[in-house]
């Protein structure tokens, strides 16, 4: 007996269906578990009748759901109050894990996916769930900060860095930490040891590192056992839909079918075909497992201005430069003084302070032979990657340095990547047309030197700004950051600090808090200011890098 309705209300069933079981080759009809929340839903909203549903009705109640997961007790050890938005990110993390399930934390950089993914270890930790170590692989030039981080908000966790050349030696202790850093140029090299170790959680941090899931870095972390799986980044999305699946492939193997079949049903029809309706399947299917948290989605919870310290180690050549010129300054120092005096040695200690501060931006600003031949820059590459990311999530970026030569090449950089800037430096003759540009929102980003443009200028289009070398004045430094964070400024303002670690740039800002100094007067060769510290300061300006904790 034919059954009369209406193509209203059969469209959204049998769409459901196909998208459901698109991705079998043939055989019974079969759908994931973490399907089971779209097809109790389509049942249940819809008049049609079902049977057998109830085993799917009560899979699920058991899968991550928008506003239906329940918060969760604050680890009792955590050094740090966790804003509204983080403790509900603490409570998705553990239903996770309490579901078997992995997912993508995606929010917005700068609002503490590396704060909420420490409270989630040390809650484990608390709750007598972490009797394995969870292991962290990440950006080489993250390393420090997790370590930093670590060790300010959960003192409690026993932290193992898995870095350096010597790092082999360190593998027996892997079993008597709670967390493991490792980096992904070193963790296929490290495999053969890492897959014989068992893990409560394996964590990508800035996860679309592996979207070439046929990398040698995505091939080992598949080979490392581990009981949960656990992406972040600000960007699980740069390019094309494949890199998506790679993440996915990470955590929730065959969720999304294999690379051929993702191709097939969702890429295809998606990227060269525009399928609107295939692209929103997509979305549902995949929203359960992925939280994402823009920072216009939580700016009520946010100060006006965010400080954001980002801390790295130099190493190699750049360290080896570093520990050159300031032993070969400070010898060159105590000579000049016992000479002359402290206060009649002030050019040649200026000159140390430069050459040291050049050598933290990139060795290329130092105008030397050796100098000429240290090809890396912990710090630029640090920026490199978090521009693009920036960019991703919508953000207007200011771009402070005190050194035209290092905008220069920080340009050179961009071109090479194809990101669109506007430059104001002292010797710009037409200020008013890229600063137009970039309040219309032509240009996301804007790189200006500290002279040109420190004062005087209006750039409230701008919600992030960059001091990519510290500003000794802390109150020309404030002055550059209220370009932005002005009246007229209608949204939170972040402020990014790049510092490497231990190194004059990190002794001065303590030496700032410390004695309130006006440390311009340190750096700047002008006839108004004096040296504003004495000789036991300079001992500690030109002490020895010290070594990284591994």
């Amino acid at each position: 007996m034919p059954i009369q309705t209406t193509a209203d209300r059969l469209k959204p069933l049998v769409g459901t269906l196909i998208d459901l079981f698109s991705l079998d080759a043939g055989g019974p009809l079969r759908m994931s578990a973490f399907d089971a929340p779209r097809l109790a839903r389509l049942v249940d909203d819809s008049q049609w009748r079902s049977e057998g549903m109830d085993a799917v009705r009560a899979l699920a109640r058991s899968l991550p759901q928008n506003g239906e997961i329940p918060p969760v007790p604050l680890p009792t050890g955590f050094a740090l109050p966790l804003r509204a938005y983080q403790q509900d990110g603490l409570a998705w993390l553990q239903f996770l894990r309490e579901h078997h399930l992995g997912g993508i934390l995606a929010d917005d950089m700068g609002l503490g996916k590396t704060a909420q993914t420490l409270a989630h270890l040390l809650l484990e930790k608390e709750s007598g769930r972490l009797t394995d170590p969870a292991l962290i692989v990440m950006p080489t030039s993250l390393i420090h900060n997790w370590r930093e981080e670590a060790a300010r908000f959960t003192p409690d966790l026993r932290v193992l860095s898995l870095h350096g050349k010597e790092r082999s030696s360190r593998f027996a202790q892997i079993p008597d930490n709670d967390l493991i850093l490792t980096t992904y140029p070193l963790i296929w090299r490290d495999v053969e040891t890492l897959r014989n170790q068992h893990f409560h959680l394996l964590i990508l941090d800035e996860a679309q590192m592996v979207k070439n899931a046929q990398g040698r870095a995505a091939e080992a972390i598949r080979e490392i056992p581990t009981r949960h799986r656990l992406a972040l980044t600000g960007t699980p999305l740069e390019n094309h839909l494949g890199e998506l699946w790679a993440q996915f492939d990470f955590f929730l193997p065959g969720f999304l079918g294999d690379r051929r079949s993702f191709q097939r049903v969702w890429r295809g029809p998606i990227e060269r075909h525009g399928d609107a309706e295939r692209l929103d399947l997509l979305a549902r299917r995949v929203r359960p497992f992925i939280l994402r948290r823009r920072k216009e989605d939580v700016a009520k919870e946010l100060p006006e201005k965010t400080i954001i310290i980002r801390p790295m180690d130099i190493e190699g050549a750049q360290r080896d430069l570093y520990e050159t010129v300031r032993s070969a300054m400070d010898e060159r120092i105590r000579q000049e003084i016992a000479a002359k005096g402290f206060q009649r040695s002030q050019i040649v200690i200026l000159d140390a302070m430069l050459k040291l501060r050049q050598v933290c931006c990139d060795p290329r600003l130092l105008k030397s032979e050796k100098a000429r031949k240290v090809q890396d820059s912990a710090k630029l590459a640090l920026l490199m990657g978090m521009i693009p990311e920036l960019l991703a999530e919508g953000r207007q970026i200011l771009l402070f340095s005190q050194f035209t030569e290092m905008l220069a090449l920080i340009s050179a950089g961009l071109d090479k990547m194809h990101i669109p800037y506007v430059l104001l430096t002292g010797s710009t003759q037409d200020r008013k047309t890229p600063i137009d540009r970039f309040q219309r929102g032509e240009v996301p980003l804007f790189l200006i030197s500290l002279k040109a443009g420190g004062v005087g200028l209006n750039l409230t289009a701008a919600d992030t700004v960059i001091h990519y070398d510290p500003w000794w004045n802390p109150a020309a430094e404030n002055q550059a950051t209220d370009r932005a964070h002005r009246i007229g400024q209608k949204r939170q303002v972040f402020v990014y600090k790049l510092i490497v670690a231990g190194s004059i740039e990190e002794k001065i800002l303590a030496l700032q808090e410390k004695k309130a100094i006006l440390a311009a007067g340190v750096l700047e060769k002008t006839q108004k200011e004096k040296l504003r510290f004495g000789p036991d300061d300079l001992a500690s300006l030109l002490a020895p890098l010290p070594e990284v904790l591994r």
